[in-house]
């Protein structure tokens, strides 16, 4: 074979790769694309069936669905932004991300769902989330793996680095007809492994693992980190009486504000910030972000056609 024939051969062989590379990343894509379809379906009607046990058979379908969307390679670059009954957050330094929802139950109670995808650049390495938090006897003081979780649906998730470097998680939980909770959670890494909870929030002579809020599903509560000043700035809630002090589900925002913030890798309680000098930080940090299963149903309800 001449030289010239040679270069010729590379040539075309070079042109049939970059064709295929191309036409891998358009099938990868589009399968992606479906699944993401078949996922936004399923996600509306877990949120806006009224049957119970129809919701829990979407969800079913969706996990399968789910599984198999993010075992196509380097699904992790993927967005799934259509998919808008799930909270899907990547940490800022892109090592992992987490993809969380939850379903209503019968009673008004919630149960999450969730999973922690690790980007590999490639095949899917993923931990299944597992909400434990009916079982778990104080929260706050427990330090779990992704088989005892406390489930939430997270909108904020915050780097810390140092010698052992940590993430925290902003998240929203619902709870029951009465209340709802929100959740200050951490996630770290052993050798890989994802952890949740660590006792690094100090304050009110304690040490905690986790800081949880219930307050009345009737309001909304702040809570919101505030990149600029490296602090978790929430409403304090208070009871609207005395007699209803031990009644969570009763207490509510009192127009004052506290918060924690972070000193040498840890996170310090400050009372009565001033609002004032608190920068808006690009989030509002209130329920109003989060998916109401009824607010929602009505909206998905509105865009159907009229039936003659």
């Amino acid at each position: 074979m001449t030289k010239k024939a040679a270069l010729t051969l590379l040539s075309i062989l070079l042109c049939l790769q970059t064709f295929a590379q191309y036409y891998d990343e358009g099938t990868r894509l589009k399968k992606l694309g479906e699944y993401q379809d078949s996922l936004a379906r399923l996600g509306k009607k877990i949120v806006n069936d009224e049957n119970d046990m129809e919701r829990k058979n979407a969800n079913y379908q969706f996990i399968k669905t789910l599984v198999q969307a993010l075992k196509i390679n380097n699904s992790f670059l993927f967005p799934f932004d259509s998919v808008k009954s799930i909270s899907i957050i990547n940490s800022p330094d892109n090592r992992f991300r987490i993809l969380s929802w939850h379903v209503i139950n019968l009673d008004g109670s919630y149960r999450f769902y969730g999973t922690v995808q690790i980007n590999t650049g490639g095949p899917l390495k993923m931990y299944p989330l597992e909400d434990y938090s009916p079982l778990l006897q104080n929260p706050e003081d427990s330090v779990t793996d992704s088989h005892k979780w406390y489930g939430a649906q997270y909108y904020k998730i915050v780097p810390v680095y140092g010698p052992r470097p940590y993430y925290v998680l902003v998240g929203w939980k619902g709870n029951t007809v009465k209340s709802t909770k929100k959740v200050i959670d951490v996630i770290s890494f052993n050798n890989g492994v994802p952890q949740f909870g660590m006792p690094i929030f100090n304050g009110n002579g304690k040490t905690r693992d986790r800081v949880i809020f219930e307050y009345s599903r009737q309001v909304s509560m702040l809570l919101r980190y505030i990149p600029e000043q490296n602090l978790i700035v929430f409403d304090h809630l208070s009871a609207p009486d005395g007699r209803s002090k031990d009644k969570p589900e009763t207490f509510g925002p009192d127009l004052s504000y506290d918060g924690y913030k972070l000193k040498d890798g840890r996170w310090t309680y400050v009372e009565d910030l001033d609002m004032r000098n608190i920068a808006d930080g690009g989030s509002t940090g209130t329920d109003t972000e989060y998916v109401d299963p009824k607010k929602q149903a009505a909206k998905d309800r509105a865009l159907l056609p009229v039936k003659h």
